[in-house]
């Protein structure tokens, strides 16, 4: 995926959360970049799968991505636009420890809509391995149920208890 211009997007700002002192309550350091999904650079495959994940805002009909991790609006504005041009692996706000969707990569919640489609067929070994599983289950349960049937016969049958 090659890098998105930074007129093709919409940017937002908001002052972030946590901790930081006076700087957090006065100064708009959040980054929030908004992308709508009828850009060309979104493929036309990956619109609908984009629709169901967190990251999704139905009200604008567009992807948020968000970064609260630098101290400075133009180092979060760099961060969003770097979560959406460029593969990576950081799904977590540095400076939080909680899960944020909007933190997610755009180029990884695209990969992610090619590969949903995909469904691999399980090999003659994996079904023999399932079958072989579902018979020894049924015959534990036949067993624990004979057991249990063994138990409850013993109560019946007039045990003499004075």
């Amino acid at each position: 995926m090659k890098d998105i211009p930074r007129h093709a997007v919409e940017l937002t700002f908001s002052r972030s959360s946590g901790p930081g002192g006076q700087n957090v309550n006065k100064v708009n350091t959040k980054a929030t970049l908004r992308c709508p999904l009828d850009t060309p650079w979104i493929p036309l495959w990956a619109r609908d799968y984009l629709k169901h994940t967190p990251a999704y805002a139905s009200s604008s009909q567009s992807v948020l991505i968000t970064s609260t991790v630098h101290r400075s609006q133009a180092q979060n504005v760099q961060d969003c636009l770097a979560k959406a041009s460029t593969p990576g692996s950081s799904v977590r706000d540095a400076s939080s420890s909680h899960f944020d969707p909007r933190s997610l990569q755009l180029h990884t919640l695209i990969v992610s809509a090619a590969s949903a489609g995909l469904v691999n067929e399980p090999s003659e070994e994996q079904r023999k391995r399932v079958r072989d599983l579902e018979k020894a289950d049924k015959s534990r349960r036949r067993l624990d149920q004979e057991k249990r049937k063994q138990v409850k016969r013993g109560r019946s049958k007039g045990g003499d208890w004075d």
